[in-house]
């Protein structure tokens, strides 16, 4: 069963599925070592891996587990980022949300817009009751992001990852259906 990746319009963002013109620009965002300074993997050194992530993306859509979109910034057309929806399980009403944002991006708010929007959708076209969500301990920004959409940090997950070399904590949050307050800001699809 596919599942449409969504195009999503805020007032400062264009949320859509990606193409392959996207590639030079999440390979800037994914071989910055000091954006992905709290991720799970190594910044890339490939390009490549952005060809392997546009291709992971739509086999997601294909196959019906989650939906992951580009984050463009209205105001010039600029590719920020990304939002995405994973491992939809349709028996449970359940996904995990993940984001990753240029420097250029940050502090701006974007994040908690793009991820508020795609969980509007994604509470309505997926029939969700809950979201989960990871953030490493020492990543108190993306920490903020999830408090501010509504999710309850739910426990810690004790050196689950090892980041650059270093082993990590990361907190566990999860946001319910019931508990889901939607920004006021218009989102519309399409």
């Amino acid at each position: 069963m596919s599942l449409p990746t969504p195009t999503l319009h805020t007032p400062r963002l264009r949320l859509r599925p990606f193409t392959d013109t996207d590639a030079d620009g999440l390979f800037t965002l994914h071989s910055n070592a000091h954006v992905l300074r709290y991720w799970d993997s190594a910044p890339w050194s490939d390009p490549a891996r952005s060809g392997r992530f546009i291709a992971a993306c739509r086999r997601m859509e294909e196959e019906g587990t989650g939906a992951r979109v580009a984050m463009d910034r209205v105001s010039d057309g600029a590719f920020i980022g990304w939002c995405g929806l994973t491992e939809w399980n349709p028996d449970y009403r359940s996904a995990s949300l993940g984001y990753c944002l240029n420097e250029a991006g940050w502090g701006q708010g974007y994040a908690t817009e793009a991820a508020g929007a795609l969980l509007r959708w994604a509470f309505d076209a997926l029939d969700l009751n809950r979201v989960q969500a990871e953030a490493d301990t020492r990543n108190g920004a993306s920490a903020r992001v999830l408090e501010k959409l509504g999710f309850v940090r739910e426990g810690t997950l004790r050196e689950d990852c090892v980041v650059n070399g270093e082993v990590s904590d990361s907190w566990v949050y999860g946001l319910l259906r019931r508990d889901w307050r939607p920004s006021p800001e218009p989102v519309t699809v399409g």
